[in-house]
């Protein structure tokens, strides 16, 4: 990585100094300086290379995720200093690995909290702040901002696409079940409420404007089916609302519930081999469950389940034209997902399936 001169206090000091910084995943699992890869790019990359990871504080079960309870603060720093997609001025990019929450209680180890080791190693003056993030539990895009006005030219472009319903991020999903038709939207209001002690999200009918005020929001995703074989799919996701646990909630859904969803897959249920929507009320958290067949083609046991992380991952975020980011930000996907391409012989363009 390029050395940087140390910046100023100003904003447009710090736009001026810094050169942009690209640091790339390798399939392997370990971070370097280089391209930005396309999707295919990827996907063949890490077909062509070993599953196995060497060392590090890495799931050798599933690559490219971390055990994070066995991590320190040090460590997890030193980590997510290698996370670093792009760097311009005050503009920060990572790839997050599923499983690290973004902010949290104090003294937890979160993104958050390793913010100001990240902003001194990249040698800003000023504090970085959360602009966009994906949830803890998925994968992708942290966009990070260190000037404030940046930060509020860039969730207005957000508010008012929103307004006008034009997606700024995309998603890819490994779905258990395949949707019924290879495109559409999904919209459905949804809350956040207690269920037997549990806060989980729930879909509500017909919301009146009342209860539209009383946490209630409308939410709609547009989805399209990119690959899938007889039992799952490979999904391209872009919410044009933001609402917490929105994309798995819209995909149980269609009855096709986010492979290494351990919330929400249990209001899937299935009678007959047909698939079916359970009551929320006595759907709980829980280990997912698949089919043998599927978990032979995952290379997985009914035990390791439980470890199986959530496929769901900020690909992409579409950004307004200014002076020092692109318009577009792309993260490569982690490699236990590539890895699971491949073994349900899911593909992300016209290229051989696995035989």
């Amino acid at each position: 990585m390029r050395t940087l001169a140390p910046a100023s206090r100003s904003c447009r000091d710090e736009e001026l100094r810094y050169t942009s910084v690209v640091v790339r995943v390798d399939r392997a699992g370990t971070w370097g300086p280089g391209k930005i890869w396309t999707q295919e790019e990827e996907y063949q990359i890490f077909l062509q290379k070993s599953k196995k990871m060497e060392g590090g504080p890495h799931n050798m079960l599933f690559p490219g995720t971390l055990q994070l309870e066995t991590l320190s603060h040090k460590e997890l720093t030193e980590v997510m200093k290698t996370a670093v997609l792009y760097h311009n001025g005050p503009l920060v990019a990572l790839n997050k690995p599923p499983g690290l929450a973004v902010t949290g209680k104090p003294g937890e180890l979160t993104l958050l909290s390793i913010l100001p080791e990240i902003g001194q190693h990249l040698g800003l003056s000023q504090e970085l702040h959360i602009v966009r993030a994906p949830g803890k539990e998925s994968s992708g895009l942290v966009l990070l901002s260190s000037c404030p006005r940046i930060t509020k030219i860039f969730q207005n472009f957000f508010i008012q696409s929103r307004r006008v319903q034009k997606p700024t991020v995309t998603y890819w999903a490994v779905t258990v079940g395949v949707p019924a038709t290879p495109k559409g939207e999904i919209q459905v209001a949804l809350k956040l409420d207690q269920v037997r002690g549990a806060d989980l999200v729930v879909p509500v009918k017909t919301p009146s404007r009342q209860i539209l005020k009383e946490g209630v929001k409308k939410t709609l995703t547009h989805f399209f089916v990119e690959d899938s074989t007889s039992d799952c799919a490979l999904v391209k996701l872009q919410p044009i609302t933001a609402f917490p646990s929105q994309l798995l909630v819209h995909m149980v859904l269609q009855l096709c519930p986010v492979l290494g969803d351990h919330v929400y897959s249990a209001r899937v249920g299935s009678v007959l081999g047909e698939s079916l929507l359970l009551p929320v009320e006595t759907s709980m958290p829980q280990t997912q469950v698949l089919s043998e067949l599927l978990l032979h083609r995952l290379h997985i046991t009914p035990k390791e389940m439980a470890l199986l992380p959530l496929h769901l991952h900020l690909h992409q975020i579409l950004l307004p034209q200014t002076s020092m980011a692109p318009t577009v930000l792309i993260a490569p996907l982690p490699p236990f997902f590539s890895q699971t391409l491949w073994n349900l012989g899911l593909q992300m363009s016209d290229r051989p399936r696995k035989k």
